[in-house]
């Protein structure tokens, strides 16, 4: 009974269930991020449109990734706070992307901020991380959060850029990984991603 259970639900909520999420975080802890949020939720549905891939669960996850800012100004601890957040919701996937969107390495050496998380916290994204295969849903969030700004749609190279000036670094690695899944969806969708996206024309 306990596996039909399991798979019976959707682990994640509608879309106006994740807008009223949002609307409520913002609330708690106002700020750009959520104009960022609805960006990345714009181009995961556009971008999972074009590539065969499910556009209300694409959103979703893209308008939810960063719910852990609802608790305050935190750097790395927001990955954490939104994945026990999540969790404690019984939204399993949205809670994956919570963890998976700040390492498309996978790694949590390479995320770029403070490493402001509690012991307990640390130990936590580490071993979660540890047990996850990153998927085309984590891919294409890691990636649209990588093009998302709170204005609109920016370049994957100018986006880098800012959060390597305000932050003093960004891995080579992670830059080469971020253009490297730019390369994957536009090769799924046979176009150009800022096409896919509207960059021209898109605010949130």
């Amino acid at each position: 009974m306990e596996h039909n259970d399991r798979y019976s639900k959707k682990k994640y909520p509608t879309i106006e269930e994740a807008e009223a999420l949002l609307k409520e975080a913002e609330s708690c802890n106002p700020g750009p991020w959520g104009n960022h949020s609805r960006t990345a939720a714009h181009c995961t549905k556009k971008i999972a449109e074009a590539s065969g891939l499910d556009p209300e669960k694409a959103y979703v996850l893209g308008l939810l990734h960063d719910i852990g800012r609802r608790f305050g100004k935190r750097h790395l601890g927001h990955v954490s706070d939104g994945y026990s957040y999540m969790m404690s919701l019984g939204y399993d996937d949205v809670a994956r992307i919570c963890l998976t969107h700040s390492f498309n390495e996978m790694d949590i050496d390479g995320y770029v901020g403070n490493h402001d998380t509690t012991p307990e916290e640390t130990e936590l994204i580490i071993t979660k991380l540890a047990e996850i295969v990153p998927d085309d849903y984590d891919k294409l969030i890691q990636l649209c959060d990588a093009i998302s700004g709170a204005e609109g749609v920016m370049d994957i190279i100018e986006r880098m850029t800012d959060v390597k000036n305000r932050y003093g670094s960004y891995s080579p690695s992670k830059w080469d990984t971020n253009l490297g899944l730019k390369a994957y969806f536009e090769k799924r969708m046979g176009m150009d991603l800022y096409k896919a996206v509207d960059k021209a024309n898109f605010r949130p």
